[in-house]
């Protein structure tokens, strides 16, 4: 499990396709207290960490399987690529964003930027079977980010981003186009699975 609470941010060092696709992954992260078999969070996709080094620099290796592939950003990775990064949540960690699973649902795309002060409105576009799970003031992770919905209208919802989460994610890279992780709240997809139950 997740929080949202991007921690650092890595570079895509290498991808090369053999059987799953493979990548490692620049990070600032103290190598040393990583595990093999250890989670973290890249851009909002849980992924196994399979391997650690520290030439030319600080880096991990993960293993990805086409059915994550298919289902997330990552036929946009490339050598270079920034991501947001966050390790596990352990037991007595703070919790200052919401319970994320790092289980990408689908596909959003950015649509608009519009600055509003110091912030950045950032307008985006889900698939149609997500949309019902979207409300005004609940919660998604876009990019693995957690952030608060403004508005939501059909298939389009709104979120600010603050100067803050600008300097500490990859959300000043953000263009108009991109596609972006989304992973719904999880207490929304239960609410509305009672709900066709019930």
């Amino acid at each position: 499990m997740f929080t949202g609470i991007i921690t650092d941010i890595g570079r895509v060092l290498e991808m090369h396709q053999a059987g799953d696709l493979h990548a490692k992954i620049a990070t600032s992260y103290d190598i040393a207290g990583i595990d093999i078999g250890a989670s973290i969070a890249c851009d909002g996709v849980c992924l196994t960490v399979t391997g650690l080094g520290r030439e030319p620099e600080p880096w991990f290796s993960v293993d990805i399987s086409g059915e994550t592939v298919s289902k997330t950003n990552l036929p946009g990775w490339s050598v270079g690529k920034r991501l947001n990064l966050e390790r596990a949540l352990r037991v007595g960690d703070e919790l200052g964003g919401h319970i994320v699973s790092g289980h990408v649902d689908g596909v959003a795309r950015l649509v608009s930027l519009t600055d509003d002060g110091e912030s950045t409105r950032m307008s985006f576009k889900v698939p149609d079977a997500l949309a019902r799970f979207i409300a005004p003031k609940g919660s998604v992770a876009l990019n693995g980010t957690s952030l608060t919905v403004n508005e939501v209208e059909g298939n389009t919802f709104g979120v600010n981003i603050i100067p803050h989460t600008k300097t500490v994610t990859t959300w000043g890279d953000a263009a108009e186009g991109d596609a972006i992780n989304l992973e719904i709240d999880t207490l929304a997809r239960y609410v509305a699975r009672l709900a066709e139950v019930g």
